[in-house]
């Protein structure tokens, strides 16, 4: 398999929509990056649409290209009957002077290797005896045959694909010369690698709008009709079908787009409810002009069909027509290295995802997968890990903040804008003796608090801190602190119980003012004392007074 589609590491944001709608699921998380599984995709490149990071690269050849130019030979183009889809108001007159401005020596439309094509399969259904015929036109298609329907291989007309059949006749007309395909496709780089010889490189729409943007040379607005153009139909779905003469009696003709309705089809195939039919497969939705590199920068699917009606004549181009020998093309069987776990190996993987029961296998697709035990296998195979089950991490983060917030001695509440209560944990049901939480949750705090301090946080926006207050309604002293939260527009007020504090606090002012009185009473009588004696004694009281003052005071200090 070659590297077509790259990945750009620092990109992938571990979003899993590759997986989403990757109609193979060929694609391995590692380390919280994607990465393509070569024996098991089947380049269809929706991969590379759907990806909001612009994380999946189609490998460009541009500079292999200009290596053949710069090698003397003659460089023809095989440029793909989409074209005109994609280069509005575009014909193959303006493509060929723009592409021999690039170097090349002449540009052909690829058409003429699909006529060569379609009547190498009217051939077949007049001359040969099939059950079922699927065309071959669709490299990724093919892949999918290939890799995960071996058995139907035998229904996979042995043709050559329309940019083969060009080039081929190409390289028979020109001696020496190399072939470059220009088309919507990134699977027909593969084609072009793995059967070597014919075709010498693959460029996309995309990096030929590039090169030529690089180069200072537009394109001109130019159309052209021409009736001998039957075969530009080929793009479209049905349209291999359109350009066919449907003489063979006791078939079925249908044209299937879109990678699952394809696999539907084989599915059908393979269980024998299929007969008699003669299919065209297209794995892009709309066919070629839905194509990977056109559907993400070029998607307008009734006004392309409608430039590929407008182009395509009602006769075929002139072609000499290879014999049936030269146009045949062997596919053999692609294996798939991944092994399949047992049901037991899938129950335990499911238990390590907190799913012990059927009805815990929610099948929500967040991870990528369709369901839980496809998500289980596949973490099986090394493709997936644990973690990417969104329901898994929600229920374990939950767990965790809760059994927090439920052992947390602080009394936790949380309020929305509108001041009712949204979450209230076990220390702030005690203080305020509330039985459950769901006595409360969705009221107005009204019911259980003085709102004064959240109406005062809301409006400021700045939190209050280590505020004591008095809740008289349930007798006891707490520390507030009302905090708000402008990310998610709430209010959060944790409250530390204090009341023994506070019990504390008054059990000590009672001792000293007990201790106080105490020595005043004390003093009172010693000064009666001592005044006698004084009096006796002859001596004034004075001094004694200001002594026994000092020790009253000290006493109160304490």
């Amino acid at each position: 398999m070659s590297t077509c589609l790259t990945l750009k590491k620092s990109n992938c944001k571990n979003c899993y929509k590759c997986i989403r709608h990757c109609p193979v699921k060929s694609i391995r998380f590692s380390g919280n990056q994607a990465h393509i599984i070569g024996n098991e995709c089947i380049l269809c490149g929706q991969c590379f649409v759907v990806c909001p990071q612009n994380a999946k690269e189609i490998t460009s050849e541009v500079e292999k290209v200009k290596v053949l130019l710069a090698s003397g030979d003659p460089v023809y183009v095989s440029l793909a009957p989409s074209f005109v889809a994609n280069y509005d108001g575009v014909g193959i007159g303006a493509m060929r002077r723009a592409l021999q401005k690039l170097g090349f020596t002449d540009a052909e439309e690829t058409a003429v290797g699909a006529t060569m094509v379609k009547r190498e399969y009217e051939r077949m259904l007049a001359e040969e005896e099939h059950d079922i015929i699927i065309t071959s036109c669709c490299h990724s298609v093919n892949l999918l045959i290939q890799k995960y329907f071996p058995t139907e291989l035998q229904y996979l007309a042995k043709v050559l694909s329309p940019m083969q059949a060009h080039c081929t006749d190409i390289k028979r007309r020109h001696p020496n010369a190399k072939t470059v395909f220009i088309g919507p496709c990134v699977a027909k780089k593969d084609e072009a690698e793995y059967y070597e010889g014919i075709v010498d490189a693959v460029l996309t729409f995309e990096e030929l709008t590039e090169w030529l943007a690089a180069a200072g040379i537009p394109l001109e607005k130019e159309t052209d009709t021409s009736p001998e153009s039957r075969a530009r139909f080929f793009p479209t779905t049905g349209g291999v079908l359109k350009s066919m003469t449907k003489t063979a009696p006791g078939y079925t003709y249908l044209a299937i787009d879109g990678v699952d309705n394809c696999i539907a089809a084989l599915r059908d195939i393979e269980s024998g409810k299929i007969h008699h039919c003669f299919i065209e497969m297209s794995a892009c939705a709309g066919s070629c002009i839905g194509g990977p590199v056109m559907e993400k920068y070029h998607r307008s699917p009734v006004k392309d069909y409608l430039a590929i009606t407008e182009a395509a004549g009602e006769k075929d181009f002139p072609v000499a027509q290879p014999d049936f020998t030269e146009m045949q093309k062997q596919f053999a069987p692609i294996e798939r290295r991944a092994q399949m776990p047992s049901d037991y190996e899938i129950a335990e993987i499911l238990r390590q995802m907190g799913k012990t029961r059927q009805e815990d296998e929610l099948n929500c697709g967040s991870c990528g997968y369709n369901t839980c035990r496809e998500k289980a296998i596949a973490i099986y195979q090394g493709k997936a890990e644990v973690s990417m089950c969104l329901p898994y991490l929600k229920e374990k983060a939950e767990s965790f903040s809760d059994s927090i917030v439920n052992n947390t001695p602080n009394g936790l509440i949380v309020l929305n804008e509108k001041l009712e209560v949204q979450q209230i944990n076990t220390a702030a049901r005690k203080i305020m003796n509330i039985r459950s939480a769901s006595d409360i949750l969705g009221d107005l705090v009204v019911r259980i608090l003085d709102p004064k301090v959240f109406l005062e946080v809301l409006e400021s926006k700045e939190e209050v801190r280590d505020r004591r207050v008095y809740l008289a309604e349930y007798g006891k002293f707490v520390e507030e602190t009302v905090i708000y939260d402008r990310d998610y527009h709430l209010l959060i007020c944790i409250m530390r119980d204090v009341t023994s504090e506070e019990d504390e606090r008054k059990k000590k002012e009672t001792i000293r003012e007990q201790t106080v009185d105490i020595a005043d009473k004390v003093v009172d009588k010693q000064m009666r004392i001592v005044q006698e004696i004084a009096s006796l004694l002859g001596e004034t009281a004075a001094e004694t007074k200001i002594a026994l003052t000092k020790l009253k005071e000290s006493i109160a200090d304490e």
